[in-house]
């Protein structure tokens, strides 16, 4: 077997956290691939190594001194350095580093090092070779990822490879220049890897033991979820679960490659696995819980709107027209609403509803604001009956107001407009039907 291990940055905050994530990578011989990301923060208080280097090429872009600051973050590579007792000179690396950031190589540039460093020490530590991944993860001219020449050349630089770090985060566009994902991108460097090697298995290492079934800041030791499909965390992902890059999910999911949620505080712990379709029940009827706080509703009314053909369109060109994208548009026979979140539209609120009313002469516009959408998802909703009841029950009896619900196509999630006030209570309400209780 093949696996790809990727560990976030609180498993490689210290020398301490590295011995831990060694000790992971030797107990089984088939992870043989390692992708690292910047070290992340060692206490409450502490500074990630990626804003410490986006602080400090801020001072360079600025033409400041920046020397104090970069001896800082030399300092926390020396610093596991030492606790692992290397024979390793990171001095070069820092020059050319230093050089670059005076030559105004970029912030994109200025971040990706993080990871960069940390890849040269972890493939220093386990003996592995070290793969740099600006020699195969291309970025277009707009800086948009390539998956198609990005996989063509990671497969063909990794082809005679047995064992590797490719540190996280970053690839190169086509004229060198060195662009990163968007935060937590090592989350998908990993699952780029995994494909591009056709990894059996892709293990992701946090510092959670997989994915809860709600946010634990609002519910207290939520239980965790044993297995959870694509489309499952898809939905989930988009509605603020954040243990997993969304885009992560992707490169994986086209060739059937599950991924695996580990604690590397608890090695032991099953966590949670990702898959493409499973006949496994969850526990309960639903897998998880997500919201966003933060939007508005447009609710338009006409009579015999469902009559006007194009109506719908013709009101989400004026979105369009002013770059405010929409998240649901419930409808019914003589009203239809857009969802959309409510900083893109506040600013831009009265041409919109000027455009909205040239555009199909409504017969009524209302807006409400500060709404959090509730998304309860689940692959067994579908062969269960009553469970929009006990969502409005449970609402109902925690005196929550449902300001809106859609149902998707595929039966696999529902979504709850509720008031922002609202919105810890309505989870805790449907935690508490769908788990505590499961009446």
């Amino acid at each position: 077997m093949k696996k790809v291990v990727k560990f976030g940055g609180s498993s490689l905050a210290s020398a301490e956290q590295f011995i831990k994530v060694g000790n992971i990578i030797h107990a089984d011989a088939d992870r043989k691939f390692v992708v690292p990301s910047a070290p992340g923060k060692r206490f409450d208080k502490d500074t990630k190594v990626t804003d410490m280097l986006y602080a400090c090429y801020s001072l360079a872009e600025k033409d400041h001194n920046f020397m104090a600051e970069m001896t800082k973050i030399e300092e926390r590579y020396q610093e596991i350095i030492d606790g692992l007792g290397l024979d390793l000179d990171l001095s070069p690396e820092f020059s050319q580093i230093i050089d670059n950031f005076k030559q105004k190589a970029g912030s994109s540039y200025a971040a990706s090092r993080g990871e960069y460093l940390n890849g040269i020490i972890m493939a220093n530590y386990l003996g592995y070779e070290f793969v740099d991944p600006a020699e195969a993860i291309r970025f277009n001219e707009a800086g948009i990822f390539d998956a198609e020449l990005t996989n063509k050349l990671l497969s063909k630089r990794l082809a005679d490879v047995e064992r590797a770090v490719i540190p996280g985060f970053y690839g190169v566009m086509p004229d060198g220049i060195v662009q990163t994902f968007s935060r937590g991108g090592s989350d998908i460097t990993g699952s780029i890897v995994a494909k591009a090697i056709q990894a059996d298995v892709y293990e992701n290492w946090t510092d959670v033991s997989g994915i809860m079934v709600a946010d634990p800041r609002i519910i207290h030791n939520p239980v965790g979820i044993e297995m959870i499909t694509y489309a499952e965390l898809r939905e989930l992902s988009y509605m603020g679960f954040n243990v997993l890059h969304e885009d992560a999910i992707f490169p994986v999911r086209t060739v059937g490659i599950p991924i695996n949620i580990k604690n590397t505080n608890a090695p032991d712990d099953e966590g949670t696995w990702i898959v493409g379709n499973t006949c496994q029940k969850s526990k309960y009827v639903i897998t998880g819980i997500a919201g966003k706080k933060g939007f508005a509703s447009i609710n338009i009314e006409k009579d015999m709107m469902n009559a006007e053909v194009g109506f719908g369109r013709k009101v989400l060109k004026v979105f369009e027209e002013y770059g405010v994208s929409f998240e649901h548009m419930p409808s019914g026979i003589d009203t239809l609403s857009v969802m959309v979140h409510q900083s893109e539209f506040v600013n831009k609120e009265q041409n919109i509803l000027s455009g909205i009313n040239k555009a199909v002469s409504p017969d009524h516009i209302d807006i409400q604001s500060d709404l959090a959408l509730i998304a309860v998802v689940g692959r067994g909703m579908k062969a269960q009956r009553g469970t929009a009841g006990r969502i409005f029950s449970a609402l109902a009896h925690a005196n929550v107001n449902v300001r809106m619900i859609d149902q998707g196509s595929s039966e696999l999630n529902i979504i709850i407009g509720v008031a922002n006030e609202d919105f810890d209570v309505a989870i805790k309400a449907i935690y508490d039907i769908f788990v505590e209780t499961r009446l």
